[in-house]
């Protein structure tokens, strides 16, 4: 019988199987992690140093503007424009409590029940809840697993209605380390202004491309200027995930009625977390370049094990981010990733993340991050081996 007490947006939400599995895998002694998606490095010292002077100079006891620090403001506003080209001004920029709360006050100032949203999957298992919890409905287009989980255009194209609103994507992936082509999304764009969409971006893992990819923001593109919503984080790109920092940026005229939701979620980030966010943008970026050589080469410690159990897995090489989607080959696996994942942790004591929990089309996958140190990956392949007597 259902709790007549709770929303029924809420009751028909499934529980998260994200930190279902780190609820399950926190039971158990001696757990190899591969399902938590967060640096294991450590916020640079730099960083801490800057929170710590700024708490020692009593800057930090009360709260900021909601749209946060001018100071950090400006920097972003410098970033923007040196990595995104996107040029912005400082009055078009909030600083939000993560990227998460941006995405949150995006969905909700510009969703009215009954929208309908795009997501091609698989995708973020968040951006389908907020999309619920501003009482729209998420429509998943599935991307192409064998062109490497690239955008489907014309499947973008066919799912789009009177209803439709929106369009929310994240690139680099999570879950699949896909990276979407700049061919893709001036695509995107054009599809975006031919039916006046708005495109919700989350670009949290934007500095960690490998091989022959690049980033590139959709919001960058002139014509979308008033269509673009563009969401990043501190959290990934200097392992701040702790200080619950991130920022969007939008169309000035769009920036009061995002605020208008931003300000009841969390009234301003912590102010702490923004003072640090200063230090990280204007210190050198070396902490950025040595995580990405590090993601780099636990990347392709993860491939070489994936390689060894081709009767077990099959993969697409992820070309950012510092999570992969292998596909399940065997049969007990395919239907049912997250008995999968809980089979793999009571059995190997590795830690996964079923594939349905990010969307229809994550069923039979199971996610693995490479974000962690290589011992960490090699001890979980070594007992997957044995369990699946791969030799």
């Amino acid at each position: 019988m259902q709790d007549w007490r709770v929303s029924q947006k809420i009751l028909s939400m499934k529980k998260s199987a994200i930190h279902e599995m780190t609820r399950l895998s926190k039971q158990l002694d001696d757990v190899a992690f591969l399902s938590w998606a967060k640096p294991t490095s450590g916020t640079p010292k730099h960083i801490n140093d800057a929170a710590i002077e700024a708490i020692e100079n009593n800057l930090v006891g009360g709260y900021s503007t909601d749209q946060g620090l001018p100071q950090l403001r400006e920097e972003i506003v410098k970033k923007l424009a040196r990595d995104n080209n996107i040029e912005a001004d400082i009055s078009e920029i909030i600083v939000t409590t993560g990227a998460i709360e941006g995405l949150a006050s995006a969905c909700l100032s510009l969703l009215d029940p009954g929208d309908e949203v795009i997501l091609p999957t698989p995708t973020y298992s968040t951006h389908a809840r907020l999309v619920q919890l501003a009482s729209a409905k998420p429509v998943f287009v599935p991307s192409f697993e064998n062109k490497d989980f690239e955008l489907d255009i014309e499947g973008i194209k066919k799912a789009i209605n009177s209803k439709t609103k929106a369009i929310i994507y994240c690139s680099p992936s999570n879950p699949t380390g896909a990276v979407y082509s700049e061919e893709s999304l001036r695509k995107l764009s054009k599809i975006a202004l031919e039916n006046n969409l708005l495109v919700i971006t989350d670009e949290a893992y934007e500095y960690f491309i490998y091989d022959d990819a690049r980033h590139f923001s959709i919001g960058s593109i002139p014509e979308m200027r008033k269509n673009a919503i563009s969401c990043f984080t501190f959290t990934k790109t200097y392992a701040m995930t702790g200080w619950r920092l991130g920022y969007i940026h939008a169309d000035l005229e769009l920036i009061p009625q995002i605020r208008k939701a931003h300000i009841p979620l969390t009234i301003c980030a912590p102010v702490v977390s923004q003072y640090a966010a200063i230090a990280a943008l204007q210190a050198p970026q070396d902490c950025v370049q040595k995580f990405k050589e590090h993601y780099l080469k636990t990347r392709n410690l993860m491939c070489e094990r994936l390689d060894a159990m081709n009767s077990v897995f099959d993969y697409v090489r992820p070309k950012g981010s510092y999570l992969m989607f292998p596909r399940i080959l065997v049969d007990k696996g395919r239907e049912d990733s997250t008995s999968f994942c809980i089979e793999l942790l009571n059995n190997a004591k590795v830690s996964t993340t079923p594939g349905i929990a990010f969307g229809p089309t994550g069923e039979g996958h199971l996610r693995m991050s490479f974000c962690v140190p290589e011992d960490m990956i090699n001890k979980a392949f070594d007992r997957m081996e044995k369990y699946f007597g791969v030799k």
